[in-house]
């Protein structure tokens, strides 16, 4: 009954020990003061209290400072409770300090807050990135395909960082420039010869305006010709001329089959009509009679002309073919 008292004690000793070196990173605190930066233990407990990492803090503190950085424990913490990583902020500081960048702890902050790599924008400002555009095609004036592939150098500006377009902005000016540059040239010829026209045309445009980073350079590095877009064009649009030309003339066909048509038409029913008064004649010559306007001698002295007409007609028509 005795031993149970006794690991109560142990027990709670225990917990006390995990509590008290959780509040109180007593290993950490020896660390910054062995690194000569002294934090207080109420500072670490406050971390603790704020649910800030401590070792997070007080190594990135310790860096900063070794490094020449005067940074303070509440600026990274501020930085922390703001949502921003304090490690790749305190090591862009020092990048910048050692290429004598001029990088302000507000401003890397600020680029860290709004989504940038400062770590990594610190680096390509010393090191220069080289991006490579896809495959651009362009059409010279004399109709002739090119596809052509550059290298654009950048370097990133800092301080254009906040607000200014991302790579994908380069990249699409510089393929607008290369388009642009090659359909001015008047042969294709001109661009195999000298590719070097479309990168010195392309700079001299400043497509770095607005945007995070500075064109250094930019190279051709490759041109390949296409097809004959000029003459496939002329193709096309000679087979558009022609179904047009055929369209109009059937057209025309169909208009004049249609007259004919009505011609026929026409014709037809003057024949009728004029079948139609031969047959009213007979009745008329009938009522003539009848009525004494037409006499014996006057219905044979028609006859006889009609007879002596229709041998006239027959003496001046065609010679008829004998028959065998």
């Amino acid at each position: 009954m005795e031993a149970l008292p006794l690991m109560f004690i142990l027990v709670g000793l225990v917990a006390f020990l995990v509590l008290f070196t959780y509040f109180i990173p007593i290993g950490l605190w020896i660390s910054a003061a062995a690194a000569q930066v002294y934090v207080g233990l109420l500072t670490l407990i406050g971390m603790r209290l704020r649910r800030i990492p401590p070792p997070l803090i007080i190594n990135s503190l310790v860096s900063a400072r070794k490094a020449g950085l005067g940074l303070d424990t509440n600026v990274l913490e501020a930085h922390y409770l703001a949502g921003g990583d304090v490690n790749k902020v305190v090591l862009a500081l020092i990048a910048a300090d050692k290429a004598n960048i001029p990088l302000e702890f507000q401003r890397a902050a600020a680029i860290d807050l709004a989504g940038r790599d400062v770590l990594d924008a610190v680096k390509m400002s010393v090191n220069p990135r080289v991006i490579e555009t896809p495959k651009v095609s362009a059409i010279a004036k004399d109709g002739i395909q090119l596809f052509s592939i550059a290298k654009v150098t950048v370097r990133a500006n800092i301080d254009r960082l906040i607000g200014g377009a991302g790579e994908e902005t380069v990249l699409a000016r510089v393929g607008e420039g290369i388009v642009s540059s090659i359909g001015s040239s008047k042969s294709h010829k001109e661009v195999l010869e000298n590719p070097d026209i479309i990168s010195k045309n392309v700079l001299a445009k400043g497509l770095d305006a607005g945007t995070a980073f500075e064109i250094l350079s930019i190279d051709i590095a490759d041109v390949d010709v296409g097809k004959n877009i000029g003459a496939t064009l002329q193709m096309d649009q000679a087979d558009a001329d022609k179904n047009i030309a055929q369209a109009v003339a059937e057209k025309r066909r169909a208009m004049a089959v249609a007259e004919e048509q009505e011609m026929k038409a026409r014709t037809q029913e003057m024949r009728a009509k004029v079948v139609e008064a031969e047959s009213e004649v007979p009745r008329a010559m009938a009522q003539a009679f009848r009525e004494g306007n037409l006499g014996i001698l006057d219905y044979y002295r028609m006859e006889n002309i009609q007879a002596d007409t229709s041998m006239r007609q027959n003496i001046s028509g065609p010679d008829k073919p004998e028959k065998k």
